[in-house]
């Protein structure tokens, strides 16, 4: 099987804790072949969807720590077309790039791709959450979403409680994400003008959430594969920051999942799996959902380390990559198969 991940730099990877990277390795491991590639690095030639890719050169014998892959990785840069590929996982950052999904609305239907395109489309900013979301339901906060700064100030100022959460619409790894508070009105019109005013003539969409009592706490990051939950882990915020993202200086522990996340995962899961979002991570906190993370999800590296499980995270997901392009494969056969009976006829 042939795998090319659309995601960051190679150069910006953390070798011992990205998440990328332990997929990756877990590829490798199994004898696929491996490459890389930016969503900058996407190109047409002769009508032909190709990237410019790093390609991994195949090892005879895998490091078993993720730092000693990296630094063993060999690797050549190589023009490739993307329907040659048998699965595309899609790892990049937010913000979404739409003329990247463009590029492989070519390929869609020659190569199995995680997360779907028309699933990260949805789902790649805060406002997919509050699709789950209704009058019958309670399994996200209060949320406005706007970049009206009259609108969200007589928000604040309504809300029973003292305290909210600010964030901006297309952030990650808690960039951006601040605790406000009633007794400091005076500042907050100025955090509204920065977040909603770019500097560039445009303007932005900012998140305004009810704070969840407990928040202090630290929030729950579960990963669910295929609409299942497949590991999870507490996130704790550092001395000196509200946020509990470890990119933010949080800490992690051991989670065993609650009823009521228990309840949380079997709710959205169908939605999840209908969407074409098979790989996602979610975080929780007090039972309710504050966010979906459908583009690079990450936290394998850490479950692994917390729980010393036998069985690890990217062994899940890559099993679950393999039978889905295998399903795939067999259908393409299938269908071909069919043709040329009609056509023998």
């Amino acid at each position: 099987m042939n795998i090319c991940f659309i995601m960051y730099p190679w150069e910006a990877i953390d070798p011992e804790n990205d998440t990328s990277l332990a997929l990756i390795k877990e590829c490798a491991k199994r004898g696929h072949g491996v490459a890389m590639c930016t969503p900058a690095n996407l190109t047409i030639r002769d009508s032909v969807t190709n990237a410019f890719c790093k390609v991994i050169g195949r090892m005879d014998k895998v490091p078993s720590s993720l730092k000693a892959f990296y630094n063993k990785a060999k690797l050549r840069d190589e023009m490739l077309p993307l329907a040659g590929f048998d699965a595309i996982f899609f790892r990049a950052n937010p913000p979404l790039d739409p003329i990247m999904l463009n590029f492989l609305d070519s390929v869609k239907d020659d190569v199995f791709i995680v997360n779907s395109l028309q699933g990260m489309r949805e789902a790649n900013n805060k406002l997919y959450t509050a699709a789950f979301g209704d009058a019958h339901s309670n399994i996200i906060p209060n949320t406005h979403v706007s970049k009206n700064k009259d609108y969200l100030i007589q928000q604040i100022k309504d809300s029973k409680a003292d305290k909210m959460i600010l964030k901006p619409l297309n952030g990650f790894g808690g960039s951006g994400v601040i605790l406000i508070e009633k007794s400091a009105m005076s500042n907050i019109n100025s955090l509204l003008d920065f977040y909603i005013n770019s500097g560039d003539g445009n303007t932005n969409y900012v998140i305004l959430q009810d704070y969840i009592e407990g928040a202090d706490q630290g929030d729950v990051r579960i990963l669910l594969l295929n609409g299942e939950p497949v590991g999870a882990m507490r996130r704790i915020p550092g001395s000196d920051d509200h946020r509990s993202n470890v990119s933010a200086g949080g800490s992690i522990a051991k989670h065993s999942l609650s009823k009521a996340e228990k309840a949380l995962c079997k709710q959205i899961g169908p939605k999840l799996v209908k969407d074409g979002l098979y790989f996602v991570g979610i975080d929780v906190i007090g039972g309710k959902l504050v966010e979906v993370n459908v583009m690079s999800p990450g936290g394998i590296t850490y479950i692994n380390k917390v729980y010393k499980s036998k069985v690890k995270v990217e062994e899940r997901v890559i099993d679950f990559l393999e039978s889905k392009v295998l399903d795939q494969l067999q259908a393409f056969d299938r269908r071909a198969r069919l043709r040329k009976t009609v056509e023998d006829a």
